[in-house]
């Protein structure tokens, strides 16, 4: 099977987000795998508007060209990686809207969460992992959070000096364990649509 192709999605669109570096890290460590091919998507390149079409786009296309565009993308992968900050508990506004901006394109497909913040960006996963359910994705049991010390030690912000890759004692069994569920359902899912689309194309 040819490999799989998972996007890095930057969840935060601020212009003094921490997300760009745990997303290049985790691009890294994806690449390394010979399963994947990854690449960086970024929200903040998309300009979408706050969701108004009439309907989700399982039900009718969208009108909003850059709300296509932004399915376009997301339609070419496999499988996703969430970089996820954490505000207030959740996800961003800019993550929330991203995923109501498609619904077929996500379909069926896996997704795995690098998560961020004091607490690791945990409580956003498991926001963010509900909504994925809704869009019939397969979210991997295992994420990984950079949170407390560490979270201190990486972000500038708070003075701290040290790459993600400093830490690879703390998250990088995390990390794999992510990645290798990611390559497993992202095989699974992959050919289950494979399977779908051969039999829709027989009965036609």
């Amino acid at each position: 099977m040819s490999k799989l192709k998972i996007a890095v999605i930057i969840s935060s669109t601020r212009p003094t987000r921490f997300g760009e570096l745990p997303a290049k890290w985790i691009l890294e460590k994806a690449n390394a795998r010979p399963e994947i091919d990854a690449e960086i998507v970024d929200i903040r390149d998309f300009d979408l508007p706050f969701f108004d079409e009439m309907a989700s786009n399982a039900w009718m296309p969208s009108v909003n060209q850059n709300a296509v565009k932004w399915q376009n993308k997301i339609g070419e992968f496999d499988g996703y990686i969430v970089v996820a900050a954490e505000y207030n508990r959740s996800i961003t506004g800019a993550l929330k809207n991203a995923f109501d901006q498609a619904y077929k394109e996500w379909t069926k497909k896996v997704i795995g969460f690098v998560g961020y913040g004091t607490v690791g960006g945990a409580r956003a996963i498991e926001h963010a992992r509900t909504i994925a359910i809704e869009l019939q994705m397969v979210p991997t049991r295992s994420a990984v959070h950079i949170g407390g010390a560490d979270f201190a030690a990486v972000h500038p912000g708070f003075g701290g000096t040290k790459a993600i890759a400093d830490l690879e004692g703390s998250i990088g069994n995390s990390a794999k364990d992510m990645l290798d569920q990611v390559i497993w359902w992202g095989n699974a899912t992959k050919a289950a649509r494979a399977n779908d689309a051969a039999l829709a194309q027989a009965a036609e």
